[in-house]
């Protein structure tokens, strides 16, 4: 199809990923007038605007804030940038050739061009359908983020007596939220043998109000005609596939049940592009500048791999907002060598997947990566092809539900281009 209008950079997401892509692309030389956000929902900031709680923007700006508060902060200075962020415009597709359709009340049904494109569409909750709990359908089953939106925006509460099953960071956040509301909460069930929340998480919302966090638990049943009236959960067997233990049952009254049971990146748009999928992440392929393997589409936020802190996501978005802006400047540099960053002991997925080297590389790389299981007293390290540790840090715990990090430096990447090394590999040595 014909595009309709040209842009040099399109951003599809107004979260907290888009406007920070679109500020570190304007600041990086990209004109106003040449790039559009798009964003599908009524208001910029994405899913931080339901986020009432405290403990974002430490890392990005040294104070604690409230999600609404560190959306706040991007729309301000996006505005102040005079970027051009259009609201209630849901992107239909996005093809190769970096077009991309959608809908809006304003333009109707539209085709724009553009010289880059970033994509920045955040991430979805897993329902029950991708569960396979048995027993009937009633209400009172929610994810965690549509209850929060209830309680915290609408200003309805989902329920009373609320069973969580999954302890991701939203669902432990919200087991202190309906609490504070007034609700009782019997317990959070988690089906691993760890939490996948943050620490701090687990103490603020669980330890501190007294709600039990039943480990490698989950539920096996739902009862209930018309409203959720009990769940039961069981005990799981961690050698044998973590199927029920018979005989661990047991039945807790409730009128909810709110599943924090994962995120998924919103990747539907990025394949309809070709773009390569990491099946770890279920997220874009990319390299350490977040651009994808079709040239000039860039991916970056929890479109890319779900994050535990949004001050990353910022900093990612950065990443990929001024590697766009130099694209489409033309200030580039040749691609001398491609690296593979695989994972090893301990390692379930990394981000980049490929560093691209020009013959001078002049920035270290950053590579961020999650374990696979809780482990004590291990040393980080990255290791080239030929047995080099480029990167090393020891640290005294490590979880899933915690991101780490690893900086390659500058004189390591510049070996690597000289070398006849293919591939690096992050892993774990335990102590």
């Amino acid at each position: 199809m014909e595009a309709t209008m040209h842009k040099k950079l399109i951003i599809i997401g107004g979260g907290p990923a888009g406007l920070s892509a679109a500020c570190a692309a304007v600041d990086a030389g990209i004109s106003p007038s040449d790039l559009l956000v798009l964003e599908r929902d009524t208001e910029p900031g994405g899913i931080l605007n339901q986020c009432i709680h405290a403990g974002f923007g430490l890392h990005r700006f040294g104070e604690e804030l409230s999600g609404p508060e560190y959306a706040g902060r991007y729309i301000k200075m996006a505005k102040e940038r005079n970027v051009e962020i259009m609201v209630n415009a849901m992107v239909l597709s996005l093809t190769d050739d970096k077009k991309v359709t959608f809908v809006s009340p304003e333009l109707g049904y539209t085709t724009v061009s553009a010289d880059a494109v970033i994509l920045a569409m955040g991430c979805r909750e897993r329902t029950r359908g991708a569960l396979n709990i048995p027993g009937s359908r009633p209400s009172g089953i929610y994810t965690a983020g549509c209850a929060q939106r209830y309680v915290n925006i609408e200003g309805f509460m989902p329920g009373h007596k609320v069973v969580i099953l999954g302890s991701g960071d939203i669902g432990l956040i919200m087991a202190r939220r309906m609490t504070l509301e007034g609700a009782k909460v019997e317990c959070v069930c988690e089906l691993m043998p760890y939490s996948g929340g943050l620490a701090r998480n687990i103490v603020q919302c669980l330890d501190d109000f007294g709600i039990p966090l039943k480990l490698s638990h989950t539920v096996v049943d739902i009862k209930g005609k018309e409203r959720v009236e009990a769940v039961t959960i069981a005990q799981v067997d961690e050698a044998n596939g973590r199927k029920p233990i018979p005989g661990t049952e047991q039945t807790i009254e409730c009128d909810t049940l709110l599943l924090s049971v994962g995120l998924i990146p919103e990747n539907e748009v990025t394949r309809g592009a070709g773009v390569t999928i990491d099946r770890m992440t279920s997220g874009a392929s990319v390299n350490q500048y977040r651009e994808t393997d079709v040239d000039g589409i860039y991916s970056c936020g929890n479109v890319l791999h779900v994050h535990d802190l949004v001050d990353f996501v910022s900093e990612e978005a950065d990443i990929a907002g001024r590697a766009a802006a130099a694209k489409i400047m033309g200030q580039t540099a040749p691609v001398a060598k491609s690296i593979e960053v695989k994972t090893g002991y301990g390692v379930r997925y990394t981000v980049p997947e490929r560093i691209d080297l020009s013959e001078t590389p002049d920035t270290p790389v950053r590579i961020f990566f999650r374990v696979s299981n809780v482990y004590k007293k291990v040393q980080l390290r990255i290791e080239t092809e030929s047995g080099t540790i480029i990167a090393k840090r020891a640290k005294s715990a490590v979880a899933p539900g915690e991101m780490e990090s690893m900086e390659i430096p500058v004189e390591a990447l510049c070996e690597l281009v000289k070398s006849d090394d293919k591939f690096v590999t992050v892993y774990l040595e335990e102590k």
